[in-house]
């Protein structure tokens, strides 16, 4: 059943989002948690948080961009009202992701050293490296299925359980946590290893209530969608969605590895300060997180109904919204700077340069979210390769060499210098892209229902407009 075509735009997206709000606090608070009580282990021990990130982020961007690629096309498969291909997808979606991240937790468990030497990290924060990831390469299967999971559910109009899910592992993250790091309750004290195993072991158990979901809530996972038959051409429709979608997600770690790098070369301070920075600032995006993550469902869905007005109307209400929220982050970020920093840190040299980091990058927080907006809408309108170019023009084009070209001028406040202006010309170059294609998008379905009329006996498939 079509349940995002009904509706007003605006209610139903804030429907959507209102549920999810909880679910993205939760998954924000996965990397938030595990970084404040790590930091009390010590500098050297966040700064091993900090180098870990573009790897983690690799895995995540990978299933996410697997996740994208399946909820489009079971999102255009319920607006049309085809629940065997919706079930199809979902089954053979979830087989490639669980095939996908155990190959590349395999790959990685044995390439930890070389792989984080090429980051920049010493004898120092090696050993700790290496202790956080084999625990988690090993939990990598349970860490992937809910990046796909999620947006499955969304596109049923779930968004209650979406996030009641992530709500359980964020919960079981935060008791696990300083049990085995510190070794309470009988535990043995694991420190970073601990962590790492708490997150891994709070995920499994909210992918088993998702695999739950799935096959007895919303009848998504059957034996019969399991054919394998039918394997090879879902991987071919997922694949046009996907790759476009892993390219486009898997530009965010190799931003972060070079970003990383260059910040590596100001001290294993600065290494840490941006980490943590790096986790604070994700709850600027949490508000609108959860209304991003029911886009390109809603988007795709409304596409295969033939309601392109409702898109429109959707572009306006995400970029007001977007550009008012991220504004008034950045007031309050640039005030609370000193406190939040606080939170994580005393070491002066951190204190400062993460204060520096909140203080400049906020101002773009707004125009960052127009971007990601952007995005959703061009995959949920079928244009993935899109979405991938103008990602691509973000990183490639702008933000590494602003990077490199603020820390050659002004040190490390340059590289952050370089994020704000990119933020800003990238949501420009966003928004007026996806404004022409709505509008031409709309122009040629208004010219074939024209012809429609004209010639009755001529059917018209949504598939031209794909």
């Amino acid at each position: 059943m079509a349940v995002l075509v009904d509706k007003s735009v605006r209610r139903t997206l804030f429907s959507m989002a209102f549920p999810m709000l909880a679910g993205t606090f939760a998954m924000n608070a996965y990397n938030l948690t595990d970084t404040w009580f790590v930091s009390r282990l010590g500098t050297l021990p966040l700064a091993a948080m900090g180098f870990t990130f573009p790897v983690v982020a690799l895995l995540t961007c990978v299933a996410g961009g697997i996740g994208s690629g399946v909820t489009t096309l079971t999102s255009h498969a319920i607006g049309r009202h085809d629940h065997p291909d919706a079930s199809r997808i979902v089954c053979h979606g979830l087989l490639l992701t669980i095939s996908v991240a155990a190959a590349m937790s395999v790959a990685g468990y044995f390439l930890i050293t070389p792989t984080f030497q090429r980051l920049g990290a010493d004898d120092r924060t090696l050993p700790l490296i290496g202790q956080y990831m084999r625990t988690w390469y090993i939990g990598a299967v349970s860490m992937a299925l809910p990046m796909t999971g999620n947006g499955i559910l969304i596109s049923c109009g779930d968004s209650k359980s979406a996030a009641r899910f992530m709500i359980l592992g964020t919960g079981l993250n935060v008791i696990l946590d300083p049990i085995m790091i510190f070794g309470y309750l009988g535990c043995p004290a694991m420190g970073i290893r601990g962590a790492a195993l708490a997150t891994v072991l709070a995920q499994s158990i909210s992918t088993l209530w998702l695999l739950y979901l799935l096959s007895a809530k919303h009848r998504l996972l059957t034996f019969g969608s399991m054919n394998l038959s039918h394997y090879t051409a879902s991987l071919k429709r997922i694949a046009g969605f996907a790759v476009p979608g892993v390219l486009t997600l898997i530009l965010i770690p190799i931003s972060a590895t070079v970003i990383t790098r260059i910040i590596s070369q100001f001290g294993y301070q600065a290494v840490a300060a941006a980490g943590a920075a790096g986790r604070i600032e994700m709850f600027a995006f949490m508000v609108p997180m959860a209304l991003g993550m029911s886009l390109t469902p809603f988007v795709s869905q409304n596409f295969g109904a033939g309601r392109i007005d409702r898109v429109i109307q959707a572009h306006k209400a995400t970029t007001q919204f977007a550009l008012g929220y991220g504004g008034l982050t950045a007031i309050v970020f640039f005030l609370c700077a000193p406190w939040m920093a606080m939170a994580f840190t005393r070491d002066p040299k951190v204190d400062a340069v993460l204060i520096s980091y909140i203080r400049i990058i906020s101002f773009g927080y707004g125009m960052m979210e127009v971007t990601r907006y952007c995005g959703f809408f061009l995959t949920g309108l079928h244009r993935p390769a899109f979405t991938t170019i103008l990602h691509a023009v973000r990183v490639l084009v702008l933000l590494i060499p602003l990077s490199f070209i603020g820390a050659r001028w002004m040190g490390i406040a340059g590289v952050f210098w370089g994020r704000l202006i990119t933020d800003l010309l990238a949501g420009t170059i966003g928004l007026i892209w996806v404004w022409r294609i709505l509008h031409l998008v709309q122009s040629s379905k208004r010219d074939t229902a024209d012809q429609t009329d004209i010639f009755p006996k001529k059917p018209v498939k949504v598939s031209q407009y794909v």
